[in-house]
């Protein structure tokens, strides 16, 4: 199994294949569940749908030397940036503000204040950020985003660090 990482298209067809149906997850928790994400939550989905469009370009393209290198480093930065606001998530949900509002939602933000003002709004959390509304063993949607984004960053690594084999 591991063999195959070193092959040119698997790992990005792989993480292509399960990160679609990670966020098919994230749309069936919303629509069907009815969980509404917060702003935090929709800042991951993006990184996250970046990550899985880019894994399938790189994996059609296939790759390899400078070009391999360049889509490991940039799924590295997603899952880097991705990881980030799911840790921050994930902190806000362990150590939730003394005074917990729900705050408005991504896309009022946008409209409304400038991306100056707008991201450090949407990075400082708003009470819907802090709330667990699902879990599985334990860990928040939060969790499992940030374990998913390490995912990506270990593959992204992989495929930066190690060389391909002739095959």
């Amino acid at each position: 199994m591991l063999a195959l990482l070193d092959r040119p298209r698997f790992p990005f067809l792989a993480l292509a294949v399960v990160g679609t149906g990670l966020l098919g997850f994230g749309l069936y928790l919303q629509h069907v569940v009815g969980l509404e994400p917060c702003p935090m939550c929709i800042m991951q989905r993006y990184a996250f749908a970046t990550a899985v469009v880019l894994a399938l370009v790189a994996g059609v393209h296939a790759s390899t030397g400078r070009m391999r290198t360049g889509y490991g480093v940039m799924l590295a930065l997603l899952a880097l940036a991705g990881g980030g606001v799911a840790a921050r998530q994930s902190w806000i949900q362990r150590f939730p503000p003394d005074i917990a509002t729900c705050g408005p939602g991504l896309e009022y933000l946008m409209e409304s204040f400038p991306l100056t003002e707008a991201f450090p709004m949407i990075f400082r959390g708003a009470g819907d950020c802090s709330a667990i509304d699902w879990s599985l063993l334990g860990l928040s949607i939060a969790n499992w985003s940030l374990l998913s984004f390490a995912g990506v960053l270990l593959l992204a690594l992989h495929v930066i660090f190690r060389p391909l084999r002739a095959h």
